[in-house]
């Protein structure tokens, strides 16, 4: 797999590439210059599983805050610098692991080397961004349109320039808002560099269409063996990218951890509020650190026959619940109960 073969990259105190594990990134959407705001927010996403955390840098206040920042958090920092050289610079002497710039719109040759004997001194990793919707007017000319092999070559354009200012310490990342164009960009892009990728569907929409974008494109992307960390962006709250992103690792067998919760389509069977259940269970499950499979179903008729590839499950009847392991129902309880039956047995869990 092309993951196995890339180049391993310290940022910070987490390495990628190389075969290591696929890690989780976000973005702040704070003001970096409030660094109580700042500080509270990564403390929160890192509690839910994030491991690399980026923040915008678009003022000389907010790379200064970065200082602090660093002192309260315990993941990697990544800042992410558009348009003027010295923000990028001033992030990386405030603490940055890592920076993130479009040497397109840095600057002349002399403000992109600037940033690059900075982060050559303080062998900090560069992530070279580029985006569908920034592409170069000769790109979009030369292959008539947006397309991949335009993202591709931009982006190894802007690799090239950094390589040859002597610095290799690179992440690429090529994203765009089309899934199957990004799928392609990054087919593409494999065959051609070892330098790790960080994959994501960028401006892939709200919580409902922005999840089912990301999880079509990142799970095309990584299961061909392709991609080092992940961001799944979505117009919400960053605490969702990171439930989203956990789950679609966990979904391509690339991450073990946390219960999974499944759940049956309520049909004309269903005597109990079955969508309401299954949200209270996997509500319920977030803080609890197993690796099982739970299931929720809806009707006593063919719940536990549903339920028998789970390892612990529940079925819901008139005023009555089934708690099942393994497809044996093990307990018949009131339905008010139910709930608080399978949190006792995750609880008091025994493989």
């Amino acid at each position: 797999m092309y993951r196995d073969h890339t180049k391993v990259v310290q940022i910070g105190d987490k390495k990628i590439g190389g075969g290591n594990p696929i890690l989780i990134q976000s973005m702040t959407n704070t003001k970096t210059e409030d660094v109580e705001a700042t500080v509270r927010q990564i403390l929160e996403l890192e509690a839910a599983g994030c491991d690399i955390i980026r923040c915008a840098v678009p003022t000389m206040e907010a790379a200064q805050a970065l200082k602090e920042i660093k002192k309260q958090i315990h993941i990697p920092l990544v800042a992410d610098i558009h348009f003027d050289y010295r923000l990028a610079i001033a992030a990386m002497e405030n603490g940055a692991d890592k920076i993130r710039i479009n040497p397109g719109n840095i600057g002349s040759t002399d403000r992109i080397q600037a940033v690059v004997n900075v982060a050559k001194e303080r062998n900090i990793p560069i992530r070279v961004g580029v985006n569908s919707g920034s592409l170069e007017k000769e790109l979009v000319e030369k292959y008539h349109g947006v397309t991949a092999e335009g993202l591709v070559e931009s982006a190894l354009d802007k690799v090239r320039i950094i390589e040859e200012m002597g610095y290799d310490n690179l992440v690429i990342s090529i994203k765009s808002s089309d899934v199957m164009m990004c799928a392609k960009a990054h087919e593409l892009i494999a065959e051609k560099t070892d330098h790790p990728l960080h994959v994501g569907i960028t401006e892939a929409g709200t919580l409902y269409s922005g999840n089912i974008k990301s999880a079509v494109g990142l799970g095309i992307i990584l299961s061909q063996g392709i991609g080092d960390t992940i961001r799944v962006s979505l117009t919400g709250a960053p605490l969702e990218e990171i439930k989203s992103a956990k789950r679609i690792l966990k979904t391509l067998g690339l991450r073990k951890g946390g219960i999974e919760v499944v759940s049956c389509p309520t049909c004309g069977r269903t005597r109990i509020d079955l969508i309401g259940l299954a949200n209270q269970v996997e509500a319920m499950v977030q803080d609890i650190q197993l690796d099982i499979k739970v299931a929720v179903m809806g009707c006593v008729v063919n719940g536990p026959g549903e339920a028998k590839e789970a390892d612990i499950g529940i079925a819901g009847g008139v005023g009555v619940g089934l708690l099942i392991k393994k497809g044996k129902i093990v307990k018949k309880v009131p339905e008010e109960q139910l709930l608080d039956t399978l949190r006792e047995e995750l609880l008091h869990w025994e493989a």
